[in-house]
């Protein structure tokens, strides 16, 4: 009676030992498992600290000269305002395939390509090699001073012309855009430009001979708006329109009336004029002449 207790204990103790046996293989084998399983078949784990962060278009150029960094809220119209040149030429100069669509940290060219500058520099270049060349034989004694006048010139320490004449300013004879009086003045932190009075449908006025590079309502603050570039250093803006006159591509001679006075995205009928000297703004008051 004894002998059969003790072998049904040991059974019972044997079949303890194999189930707890299965149950360690089920509970801990089988997640291992399923853990190299699926890192089979849906790839190995990325450590994030190690994972390459994808880099906005034209990232290696951040920094550099001639190149301009996409803010939150910069459209490519505001980016041209801001460097002074059409928001269609960045969009050449970047091939973009659809100027509407820039992203934050994006970098754009905002000044031409060597192409385009080479392209420029051409006719400089053909016109100083003309006032250099050789004279005809017979005529030696004159040519020797003409040919050390120029030498002479480059050495002397004269006085550099002005930054401005250099760029053209001396070139531009600004005009006032409206006849109305300065209801607000220029503020480098505030007002960007000035503010001239008037009535709905008052002619607004060319500066300035140039190209309209913008004619539309895509910047916020500026309601109708046309921006004219005149040359490499200057743009004008004219804000506020009710109605505009001239096309994007449009050459305008200064005078032109190019829109009509209005309060478009304004608290009142009022024509928003500023000046650009490379993107930045200036106050407009010393470049019009003295009423």
């Amino acid at each position: 009676m004894f002998g059969v207790r003790r072998l049904a204990l040991a059974g019972a103790c044997v079949a303890v030992v194999v189930l707890s046996g299965c149950g360690s293989t089920a509970v801990n084998r089988a997640p291992v498992e399923d853990r190299g399983s699926s890192a089979g078949k849906a790839g190995t784990v990325i450590d994030p600290r190690t994972q390459a962060v994808k880099q906005p278009p034209g990232f290696e150029n951040a920094g550099k000269a001639g190149y301009y960094t996409v803010k939150p809220g910069d459209t490519l119209m505001r980016i041209g305002l801001e460097t002074g040149q059409g928001h269609k030429d960045i969009a050449r100069w970047n091939a973009l395939d659809n100027p509407d669509k820039i992203e934050v940290g994006q970098v754009l060219r905002v000044v031409p390509p060597v192409a385009d500058t080479v392209a420029v520099a051409k006719p400089v270049a053909s016109s100083s090699a003309t006032t250099t060349s050789l004279p005809a034989a017979g005529a030696a004694s004159a040519p020797a001073k003409a040919a050390s006048t120029p030498v002479a010139a480059a050495s002397a320490p004269s006085t550099p012309a002005p930054a401005a004449a250099a760029s053209g300013e001396d070139e531009l004879a600004w005009i006032w855009p409206g006849n109305g009086p300065v209801v607000a003045g220029f503020d480098e932190a505030k007002n960007k430009g000035l503010d001239i009075g008037g009535n709905a449908g008052d002619p607004v006025l060319a500066a300035g001979e140039g190209k309209v590079v913008y004619a539309g309502a895509g910047l916020r603050g500026y309601g109708n708006l046309i921006i004219l570039k005149h040359n490499n250093t200057y743009l004008t803006a004219y804000a506020h329109n009710q109605t505009l006159l001239v096309k994007e591509d449009q050459t305008v001679k200064k005078g032109q009336k190019i829109a009509e006075m209005g309060s478009s995205d304004a608290d009142r009928v009022k024509l928003h004029f500023e000046v650009r000297r490379q993107g930045k703004p200036v106050d407009p008051a010393r470049y019009l002449p003295a009423r």
